[in-house]
């Protein structure tokens, strides 16, 4: 390995095979202290007891929690965040008092708001507009607790429109605060065919979170097209210090997969 930055294991893409409230406990026993989560629960506010339950699976596992999605609405079923999307304004600020609560009760400060994808019939510059100012409030709200609102490009749905990390950073310009900032995936960028020395050297300074997958598979390093030990190191060279979300499909079972990574590099805080 070429960098010392630390690894953690995205739970929702990654020990699929288990019930979710069961997966920190497995990424623990994987050698990680640390995982993050798209959002958990079906709706934007679940019940109270669901919330307790996964705050209690995080502390009987002994794994930090460093990394959040707001709710994004039917990912299966192709949505990709709420930020944008007219008529839904209320459901995603009570999800973001929600999760900055979340946050409060986990140590959790890192918060990735999926953009949204377009509206049919609906004027881009509207549903901007909006994205900006729920973003403000996200921005404002998450940073009473010392929080982060993480924006990232996204490939696959072509409704999505970040595509590059010159897109991601015309919104985060356009919000303006300063707890806005990058979340650097990897396999996104790739795939959408952005220039990943361009974005290091570019954006290092302003990324707050990265996640990695290789491409064009999205499975684990090595069996794809992407040296992600050479882009980590690039990043680290560029003065990036934050964490490295594995956020891969494996390509075996879950426990299998990280053999590519050694328990020292699992352990790092």
């Amino acid at each position: 390995m070429g960098h010392t930055l630390r690894y953690e294991v995205n739970c929702s893409i990654l020990f699929t095979e288990l019930p979710l409230l069961e997966r920190p406990a497995a990424a623990k026993a994987a050698g990680f202290d640390a995982v993050e989560f798209w959002w958990p629960f079906a709706e934007a506010v679940p019940a109270d007891s669901e919330v307790d339950a996964f705050v209690s699976a995080l502390g009987d596992a002994e794994v930090q929690l460093v990394g959040l999605n707001f709710f994004a609405g039917d990912m299966p079923g192709g949505d990709r965040g709420l930020v944008s999307w007219p008529g839904r304004e209320q459901e995603f600020r009570d999800n973001v008092a929600l999760v900055t609560e979340i946050g409060v009760r986990t140590g959790c400060r890192a918060f990735n708001a999926l953009y949204g994808n377009r509206v049919s019939g609906t004027d881009p510059a509207v549903q901007d507009d909006l994205a900006t100012a729920n973003l403000a409030h996200a921005a404002e709200t998450v940073g009473r607790i010392g929080g982060t609102v993480l924006i990232e490009s996204v490939s696959g749905p072509q409704h999505y429109p970040l595509r590059t990390a010159a897109d991601a950073f015309a919104v985060i310009d356009r919000v303006g605060a300063p707890n806005v900032r990058f979340l650097a995936d990897l396999f996104h960028l790739t795939n959408n065919g952005d220039d990943l020395d361009k974005v290091i050297t570019e954006y290092a300074d302003r990324t707050a979170h990265v996640q990695i997958a290789d491409a064009p598979g999205r499975h684990e390093p090595g069996t794809g097209e992407i040296d992600l030990d050479d882009a980590l190191t690039r990043l680290e060279q560029a003065g990036y210090r934050g964490w490295v979300g594995l956020e891969y499909v494996p390509s075996t079972t879950s426990a299998e997969s990280f053999a590519w990574l050694g328990q020292k590099e699992r352990k790092r805080t």
